[in-house]
């Protein structure tokens, strides 16, 4: 992808915001240590706010190793982006410097999360399909194969009360997906699973019309 835009001269806006949370086994790649000639057109996109929980301090920042790319983009952003408060640039601080511990056991928790995900979607809710992430807190649900009617956002959230992102909404091919944010205490994500398998079962119990 990176070596068609150099030759389309498109430039790379890469948004690398959960490049920490990464499972056992794998590990990110930014797109700008590809390549010198990559690095040179690409705008990398960085936060601490997914990693470590601080999204209400609105501090990210970007990564530009061309130095007129760099001015290009400092020109853009003026009047229209303001600099980072305070309390952002100290938690920032304070996350990549004294947070590799707390992060530690994060990810042992969710990698948790997502294993038990997994196979309870596996074991227990016929016609959903899920890929297992290497990274983040997210996962995607094939719905299509259950035989729903209509949206299966909408069929969860008005049967069982849960709310889930629309894969719609992430554009052509997102139809019939769910995204579910495992980012969670257990309890809840159990909750949000058996609440699935109830009115899943409930429908598969309604006489076919």
């Amino acid at each position: 992808m990176a070596e068609v835009c150099l030759d389309k001269g498109v430039l790379i806006c890469s948004d690398e915001i959960h490049c920490e949370l990464v499972y056992q086994g794998y590990r990110h790649v930014p797109i700008a240590s590809l390549d010198p000639e990559i690095a040179q057109n690409t705008i990398t996109l960085m936060s601490p706010s997914k990693t470590f929980n601080l999204a209400g301090l609105q501090c990210s920042f970007a990564v530009i190793q061309n130095p007129e790319l760099r001015q290009k983009y400092l020109a853009a952003r003026k009047g229209l982006v303001p600099w980072v408060n305070l309390m952002g640039l100290v938690a920032a601080k304070a996350a990549y410097e004294q947070g590799q511990s707390w992060l530690d056991q994060v990810l042992v928790y969710l990698e948790a999360n997502r294993d038990y995900l997994a196979d309870f979607v596996r074991d227990e809710l016929p016609g959903i399909a899920m890929a297992k992430p290497e990274a983040t807190y997210l996962a995607w649900l094939d719905c299509r194969q259950t035989g729903m009617d209509g949206n299966p956002y909408r069929f969860f959230l008005e049967q069982g009360r849960i709310a889930f992102n629309d894969g719609a909404t992430f554009g052509k091919g997102g139809e019939g997906f769910v995204r579910l944010n495992f980012g969670c205490p257990r309890s809840m994500l159990k909750e949000c699973l058996m609440r699935m398998k109830e009115v899943m079962e409930m429908q598969s119990e309604q006489p076919i019309r």
